[in-house]
C-alpha cells in the first residue's frame, strides 16, 4: 500500500537520513555546529524552484509498504515524536493560540538569504556581466540549434549530432565547438574525419572521466577565479540543484561553495560560488534547467564558506488562519517585541520511531551494537517498502550482504552502514559505522545535545520566566560572562550551554541539572571527550531567546487556494502580475515576514504565533479529517 503525505505537513527528518526516508523535511536554518574560537558560541548553516505553480506535484513523501492495508498516515505516524519528547515545552508570551496551516503550497514558504554584507540576496538580473558579453558565435544553423537542443535535453533518439565543417579552417572549427559547449551546456564536441570530410560530432559527456577534473579553458589573469551567482530554486533541495548544474558543467559538485543549505519545499534564493565557469556557460543553463534560475553573476577572488552568512528573512503563508485579527495582532507584536524561544526544530530530531538523539546517545556511550541495532532493526511507523524489507532481512539473518541486496540504493545511511559491516565485520562496527559520511554521523551526536538543551531551556523557562537572575551565563559578542562578571539583565543575552568539555555551566539549580540528565544517560558531564576523536563534544553556547528583526505580517483574504499569495523574484522579472486579493473572500491567512540569525528555527517562531504543536504526528492528528 502506498501512503501519500499530505503537502501542508511540514515533515522530514535530519540532513543525514534524509535518503532514509519516505517524508522530505523542511529545514529551515540549521546545520553544522562549526568549530569556533572559545568560547564556541553554536553557529550553523541552514538551510528548496520552478514544477511552475500550476504544475505542483504531490510531496515526495511517499511511503510505500510496511503498513497494513487500510492503515492511514495518521496510525503511522502515531509512531512518531512530539515536541513533548524532545524537551520543546514552553511558550514565551501568553496570547491565544489559532490554528492554521503551514506549507500548503510550497511557495507559502520563502527564505531570502542574508549574506555577510548584511544584504538580502535577490534573483533580479539574469544578464552577463559587461565585460563578458560573448561574441556573436552564429556559426550554427536553425536546425543544428534544434537537433543540439533536443541532444542537450535527451529529447533526441541519437546519442550525437554530427555537423560537417564545409569550409573547413581550424579557426571555423574552433567556433563551432566554442558555440555548441557555450550554448548547449552539458554536450562535449570532437572533431572526425569520414571519407575525407571533416565533422564535429557533439555527444553527452559522462563517467569518471569526464567528471576527473574541470575543463582548462582560457581565463584572464585581472578576472576573478569564482563567479558568484544568486540560485533561485523551487521545490528542491540545495544539493539536489548542485548535482543538476554539476551535471550539465561536467564538474564535480565539490567545485561549487555557497553559505548554507535552503529547505526543499520552499522558493528559496541564496548565493553560490563555482570555480572558473564563465557566468556566460551558467547563463546559458537557463534555457533548459527546471525548477532553478541562475542570474546575478559576479567574479570574485574567494569562494563562499558554510556560516559565512548574517541570516535568512522569511516569507510564510498560514493559510485557513481561525484567529480573530485581534489575536494575530497580540501574536504578532509579541514575536516582533520580545521574540521566541530558540529551541530547535523537530526536523533535527527524525519523524521516525527511532530518534536520531537516541542513536547518538549510545555513540556517547560507546555503545556500539546498539548503534547498529537503532539504526537496522525493524521499526513500526512510515518508511519506504525496500527500507522495510532490508530491516527484516537483517533482524532474520544479521548477514550485512544479504540486507544490503534488499536496498536499490546503497547510499543511504542504511546502507552505508551495511556495506561497512560487510567490508570489516560485526566485530569492527567502530570501522564500518566510519564509513557513513563524518556530517551524517556527527549529526546524530549534535541531534542528542541539541535534545538535553531543549530539555534545560525548558526547565529555565519554567523556574524562572523571562528574567535574567543570578547564575545565568551572559553573551558579550563571542566572550561569555559568568554570573559575576555579568553587567546586563536582560533574558535577550542570556545563553544555555550545550554539553561538552569546553563550556561552562549555570550556576544555578538549572545549570545542576545537566549533570543529572547526562547521568541518566549513563553518560559523565566532566568525561566529554570520546575514545573517537570525532565524537568528542567540545560543547557550545546558545542564546535562550530569539527577537527576530524586520517583523511584518497582514491578514489577507482570498478565493481561489490554488493562487501562489507571495510574489515571487521569478514572477517579478517574469514580469507577473502580483497576487491580487478579495476582501471579502472566503479563505483568511496570515501572511508574514521576518529575517532570523543563522541556526534558528523559522518553524519555532511560527509555533510561538499559532501555539500549536509542530511536530508531524501532532499535525497529522489535528490534520487527519483534512486529507483523509
Amino acid at each position: 500500500m502506498s501512503t501519500i503525505i499530505p503537502s501542508a505537513l511540514y515533515c522530514s527528518l535530519p540532513n543525514e537520513d534524509a535518503a532514509t526516508s519516505p517524508l522530505s523535511y523542511c529545514k529551515t536554518s540549521e546545520g553544522d555546529d562549526a568549530p569556533s574560537k572559545k568560547p564556541r558560541v553554536e553557529r550553523d548553516h541552514e538551510n528548496g524552484g520552478p514544477p511552475h505553480r500550476d504544475e505542483e506535484k504531490e510531496p515526495e513523501g511517499e511511503a510505500s509498504g510496511g503498513e497494513e492495508e487500510g492503515e492511514t498516515f495518521a496510525d503511522m505516524m502515531k509512531h512518531g515524536l512530539t515536541e513533548l519528547d524532545v524537551g520543546i515545552l514552553k511558550y514565551v508570551s501568553d496570547h491565544k493560540g489559532f490554528s492554521g496551516i503551514l506549507k500548503e503550497r510550497y511557495s507559502d514558504f520563502v527564505v531570502h538569504e542574508i549574506n555577510k554584507q548584511g544584504k538580502i540576496v535577490h534573483l533580479d538580473d539574469l544578464s552577463v556581466p559587461a565585460e563578458e558579453q560573448p561574441e556573436e558565435l552564429d556559426v550554427l544553423t536553425e536546425e543544428q540549434k534544434k537537433q543540439l537542443g533536443e541532444l542537450q535535453l535527451f529529447k533526441n533518439k541519437e546519442d550525437n549530432v554530427s555537423i560537417e565543417v564545409l569550409d573547413d579552417t581550424k579557426e571555423k572549427r574552433t567556433l563551432v565547438h566554442k558555440a555548441i559547449k557555450t550554448q548547449f551546456p552539458g554536450l562535449e564536441t570532437k572533431t572526425e574525419e569520414r571519407e575525407g570530410r571533416k565533422f564535429i560530432v557533439a555527444y553527452h559527456a559522462a563517467g569518471k572521466k569526464a567528471l576527473a577534473a574541470p575543463r582548462k579553458h582560457f581565463w584572464p589573469k585581472n578576472r576573478g577565479s569564482f563567479c558568484h551567482f544568486t540560485l533561485y530554486k523551487e521545490n528542491k533541495d540545495t544539493m539536489d540543484a548542485i548535482n543538476v548544474l554539476s551535471k550539465f558543467l561536467r564538474l564535480r559538485p565539490n567545485m561549487f561553495s555557497y553559505m548554507g543549505t535552503k529547505d526543499k519545499r520552499a522558493i528559496t534564493v541564496q548565493e553560490i560560488a563555482v570555480l572558473k565557469i564563465t557566468a556566460e556557460r551558467l547563463a546559458h543553463l537557463n534555457k533548459c534547467l527546471m525548477n532553478l534560475k541562475l542570474g546575478n553573476f559576479c567574479y570574485k577572488n574567494h569562494p563562499l564558506k558554510l556560516g559565512e552568512l548574517q541570516g535568512n528573512h522569511f516569507t510564510v503563508v498560514i493559510r485557513n488562519i481561525s484567529g480573530t485579527d485581534e489575536q494575530v495582532q497580540q501574536a504578532m507584536t509579541s514575536l516582533r517585541q520580545t521574540g521566541f524561544i530558540n529551541y530547535y526544530g523537530m526536523q533535527r530530531f527524525g519523524t521516525t520511531a527511532v530518534a536520531t538523539q537516541t542513536v547518538g546517545r549510545a555513540i556517547l556511550r560507546n555503545d556500539w551494537n546498539e548503534v547498529v541495532d537503532l539504526i537496522l532493526k525493524p521499526r513500526p511507523g512510515a518508511e519506504k517498502e525496500f527500507l522495510v524489507r532490508c530491516r527484516e532481512e537483517w533482524a532474520k539473518s544479521q548477514d550485512p550482504e544479504a540486507a544490503l541486496k534488499k536496498l536499490p540504493n546503497k547510499r543511504c545511511v542504511e546502507g552505508q552502514l551495511l556495506r561497512g559491516l560487510s567490508m570489516y565485520g560485526k566485530k569492527n562496527i567502530v570501522t564500518a559505522f566510519g564509513l557513513i559520511p563524518r556530517n551524517n554521523r556527527l549529526m546524530y551526536i549534535h541531534s542528542y545535545q541539541s535534545k538535553v538543551w531543549n530539555t534545560m531551556v525548558s526547565r529555565r523557562i519554567e523556574a524562572f520566566g523571562l528574567k535574567a537572575v543570578e547564575g545565568d551565563l551572559e553573551l558579550r559578542g563571542t566572550h561569555v560572562l559568568t554570573a559575576e562578571e555579568a553587567e546586563s539583565r536582560s533574558i535577550h543575552d542570556i545563553v544555555m550551554p550545550l554539553p561538552g568539555y569546553d563550556v561552562i555551566y549555570p550556576t544555578h539549580h538549572v545549570g545542576e541539572g545537566y549533570r543529572e540528565l547526562l547521568t541518566a544517560d549513563g553518560l559523565d558531564l566532566d568525561n566529554m571527550r570520546h575514545k573517537v576523536k570525532d565524537y568528542s563534544l567540545a560543547g557550545a553556547y546558545r542564546r535562550v531567546i530569539i527577537r527576530p528583526s524586520d517583523v511584518s505580517w497582514s491578514v489577507i483574504q482570498y478565493d481561489d487556494p490554488r493562487i501562489s499569495l507571495v510574489h515571487s523574484d521569478f514572477e517579478i522579472l517574469e514580469k507577473k502580475a502580483a497576487p491580487v486579493f478579495n476582501k471579502e473572500g472566503k479563505h483568511r491567512a496570515l501572511r508574514m515576514e521576518f529575517s532570523l540569525p543563522p541556526s534558528t528555527y523559522a518553524t519555532m517562531a511560527i509555533r510561538e504565533v499559532l501555539k500549536l504543536d509542530t511536530s508531524i504526528k501532532k499535525q497529522t492528528q489535528l490534520n487527519t479529517t483534512w486529507f483523509n
